[in-house]
């Protein structure tokens, strides 16, 4: 018997320097690490011990002989990856990284944001350095997309807050929540209360489709929507229209899978999860029947990954709907697929697609339908959506890459609702250098660049440091990136003392915002609310009003 790592992996390797024979991969150290989908457990080497389960922040982790149904296929999942990746054990003894010098005193950083980049690298902080950290952030509730952006029916996902509740107990990490950098407190201001600043802010906005029609009612951005049914105070006011049978999705990340099943899952179903209320309320009243998935190029090279895939086969009362002849592959994708050294992956992207196609679906069922080599040209409409126009695309290889090349034939879909979901854009910081072109902070691991020198005390984490690629546990490797350098800069000396310290930080920000929500605040809203929905058995009930969350944090 064996242990195998499933659909929730977060990536964040906390599983890989507790398993005691070192049969866990790919390892932060290798260069697959940063593009893999998961990471996978050796059956022929796993000893069953279980120590991978407990270190896991996402119950990710099943024995072989507890896996649910819609688990089991992650047994072979598993087993294929070290059938291209044989096992080469690696039993280098662990190297404890180096404390700064004691009679450096108590490092102070502050850290801006409160999402898994920003605690990854409080975590570490905590764990490299005598410290005391002070995370802002603007909202009244931490955990950032952990809280506002994971899909309501992956509650497993959630648990990574857990992992950092129980690291940040101490008093040498502080709250300040409901707290705006730039408006409550200074860029300058920061730096004068600590040693150094990390900026973990994410990517706040999202691409726009740039064509015509866009701007209708009934079109908007995926962020809004999943904003949305989180309860996400800033966009808990939003409508949508459900009052139609079909609904399109530009885009097949996995944010648009998770669209896509919140569209058309049973609400009942979705009522046992913290879905928002005025969320759920809607979608029970929806019309819709069809979500129809659009992506820009091939079933290969679709942005979702194969785990998130797979689980849309076991969904109650929903069908996946792939025509056949979508599946037709130009030879650059054929030839990637029969590469022998092609990641598991994809070969089990492209078979599960196979494996849909060849479904017959039920009538009475909703349905999930995944369009390829599509690219929208206008969204269509008078006062309000009513469809999409869009061109078909082909496949060429170009210098050893696939890429997708515009043809001359069109279609029109019908829909009174339009979800983007092409990316998420990082938004200028404040008194910080920003790339227009890349949407990031410029940065040299994750020391912040102005005109090719450093910005003395200055670093970023996350999706502001790297741009909007990879999952949760991808910040706790970037984070650490990060932590490095400002560690090594207070250990040589080179950064500025603070001119005030904690006590005076706590008076400055009582005078500029007497709404500050801290430790005990955060823990009354917590509380309020999973004790709201003890009562539906559902996992909390989430305010979703500033007043209403402030209001709990009174007590």
């Amino acid at each position: 018997m064996a242990y195998v790592i499933t659909q929730r992996c977060c990536n964040d390797a906390s599983c890989v320097p507790e398993c005691p024979v070192d049969c866990i991969r790919p390892t932060p150290e290798q260069p697959e690490f940063a593009t893999t989908e998961q990471l996978y457990i050796d059956p022929d080497t796993c000893i069953d011990c279980g120590a991978c389960v407990d270190a896991c922040p996402v119950e990710a982790i099943f024995s072989e002989d507890d896996l649910t149904a819609s688990l089991a296929r992650f047994r072979d999942i598993n087993a294929d990856y070290f059938q291209r990746h044989p096992l080469e054990s690696n039993f280098d003894p662990l190297v404890t990284p180096a404390r700064p010098p004691k009679e450096l005193g108590t490092l102070r950083v502050a850290i801006v944001g409160a999402g898994p980049a920003a605690c990854y690298a409080a975590e570490e902080l905590l764990r490299r350095a005598d410290v005391e950290v002070e995370m802002f952030d603007r909202l009244p509730t931490p955990w950032g997309l952990v809280r506002a952006g994971v899909a309501p029916d992956h509650p497993g996902t959630k648990t990574v807050s857990g992992m950092f509740e129980s690291a940040f107990r101490r008093d040498a990490l502080q709250y300040h929540l409901n707290v705006e950098v730039g408006s409550h407190i200074s860029h300058d201001e920061l730096l004068a209360h600590h040693h150094a600043v990390i900026y973990a802010v994410g990517a706040s906005t999202d691409r726009k489709l740039n064509v015509p029609g866009e701007d209708l009612p009934g079109s908007h951005s995926a962020t809004e929507f999943v904003a949305w049914y989180n309860g996400h105070p800033d966009y808990a006011d939003r409508t949508f229209d459900l009052s139609g049978e079909r609904a399109v999705i530009v885009g097949n990340g996995n944010v648009a899978l998770d669209v896509a099943r919140v569209l058309t899952l049973d609400p009942d179903e979705l009522a046992k999860t913290d879905i928002a209320d005025h969320a759920l309320d809607a979608l029970r009243n929806s019309n819709i029947r069809e979500v129809v998935v659009l992506g820009r190029r091939g079933p290969v090279q679709a942005a979702y990954t194969s785990s998130e895939f797979l689980a849309l086969g076991y969904l109650k009362g929903i069908d996946v709907i792939i025509d056949p002849a979508e599946l037709e592959l130009d030879p650059g994708s054929r030839a990637l697929l029969d590469d022998p050294d092609v990641e598991p992956s994809l070969q089990l992207k492209y078979a599960l697609a196979q494996e849909y196609a060849a479904k017959t679906p039920d009538p009475a069922h909703k349905r999930i339908v995944f369009r390829y080599l599509t690219s929208p040209s206008a969204v269509t409409g008078t006062d309000r959506v009513e469809g999409v126009e869009f061109v078909h695309n082909e496949l060429v290889s170009e210098d050893g890459r696939v890429t997708a090349r515009a043809t001359d034939r069109t279609e029109s879909l019908p829909a009174s609702l339009v979800l983007r979901s092409i990316g998420y854009r990082g938004e200028p910081v404040a008194d910080l250098p920003f790339d227009e072109a890349s949407g990031v902070v410029p940065n040299e691991h994750g020391r912040v660049v102005v005109d090719s020198a450093h910005l003395p005390g200055v670093y970023v984490s996350g999706w502001i440091k790297r741009g909007p690629r990879g999952v949760i546990g991808s910040n706790r490797v970037d984070s650490q990136e990060t932590v490095e350098q400002l560690l090594d800069d207070f250990t040589s000396g080179k950064l500025a003392a603070p001119q005030a310290d904690r006590g005076a930080l706590k008076a400055l920000l009582a005078q500029r915002q007497p709404d500050l929500v801290d430790r005990e605040g955060w823990k009354a809203i917590d509380t309020a609310e999973k004790s709201a929905g003890k009562s539906g058995g559902r996992p909390r009930v989430k305010f979703t009003t500033r007043e209403d969350l402030l209001k709990a944090a009174r007590g």
